[in-house]
């Protein structure tokens, strides 16, 4: 997987995540491009940020969500995993030299400029919005790719179609090999990742597979 086509993703890995996260990593794999995230190799022996800052290193984009940075009741501790890997991003850009100045970042957030009432130093950057909507979510991906990776991607809509033919298919797939449809859910995101790629490489009702 080479430095050219990786597309580093820090997004949030809560239940109510997950919706974006799905489209998110689909838009990628169905641009060509290689999703690498945290959650790919569950190497319990190895340091998380040592994995993260691996994947920062071997990725010329990164797409950061920043949409889970406020705590949602009194007592409880806001996440800062999304802001420091967005900082060890940028950092890796200004500092690394070579390759690592070409990188590129998207920040996504859910409302526009609430970002930078957590993060100062950020503002003035473009953002995209997604509203926490699935769709919006992948439109903003597949635009930025689209423009950053200098890509003659299909227009937004076909991409969602295709997303949603893929989880009605990838859900029958696996409800006949025994999967639960709480299973379904909660399928291990390299598993998925390894469905997604699996499926957009077969040729269907004339749509040719990408490469």
């Amino acid at each position: 997987m080479g430095f050219e086509s990786n597309v580093f993703v820090n997004c949030p890995f809560y239940d109510e995540s997950i919706p974006l996260l799905r489209p998110i990593l689909f838009v990628i794999l169905d641009l060509g491009l290689t999703p690498r995230i945290a959650l790919e190799a569950l190497d319990s022996g190895k340091p998380r940020v040592e994995k993260i800052i691996t994947l920062i290193e071997k990725s010329k984009y990164g797409i950061h969500d920043l949409s889970r940075l406020k705590a949602k009741k009194r007592g409880e501790y806001y996440r800062l995993n999304m802001p420091f890997e967005l900082g060890l991003d940028v950092g890796c850009r200004l500092f690394g030299g070579e390759q690592w100045a070409t990188k590129r970042c998207l920040i996504l957030e859910a409302e526009r400029f609430r970002y930078q009432a957590a993060i100062s130093d950020v503002s003035g950057s473009d953002i995209a919005v997604h509203r926490n909507d699935p769709p919006a979510a992948a439109t903003a991906v597949r635009n930025w790719l689209n423009t950053e990776a200098r890509l003659r991607a299909p227009g937004p809509t076909r991409i969602w179609n295709r997303f949603t033919d893929f989880m009605a298919a990838n859900y029958v797939r696996l409800t006949e090999r025994g999967y639960s449809d709480a299973d379904v859910a909660r399928l291990p995101v390299p598993e998925l990742i390894e469905d997604m790629r699996r499926w957009i490489a077969e040729p269907d009702d004339g749509d040719e597979a990408r490469p």
